[in-house]
């Protein structure tokens, strides 16, 4: 099942943070997933204003996503996402219930 990843992330040092996506495209690609929008615009349609920097990531299942996210060279580079910014990343599996989706799920 297809994985996406959806992170978030205000940041406060744009020259740290730099440091971080100069590491993250091969570390993405080794584990199979592709950038699907990386820091583009963002345009609220409904509800609070969104400020953040949003990427979104697919991959080919969550184990795939799992182990991008446990890989030591992806561990090491978050050091610098951590120090840089802060944030959240979300693991949702495609399971392809979208003609009559289960409101309850």
């Amino acid at each position: 099942m297809t994985a996406y990843v959806v992170a978030t992330m205000a940041i406060h040092d744009p020259q740290t943070y730099r440091k971080y996506t100069d590491l993250t495209p091969p570390l993405v690609k080794r584990h199979g997933g592709k950038f699907l929008t990386r820091g583009d615009v963002v345009t609220t349609a409904e509800g609070e204003p969104f400020k953040e920097r949003m990427v979104l990531l697919e991959f080919p299942s969550k184990a795939h996503a799992e182990a991008w996210l446990s890989d030591p060279d992806y561990v090491e580079a978050c050091k610098f996402r951590h120090a840089s910014s802060v944030g959240r990343l979300l693991i949702q599996e495609s399971g392809g219930n979208t003609e009559n989706p289960d409101p309850k799920l």
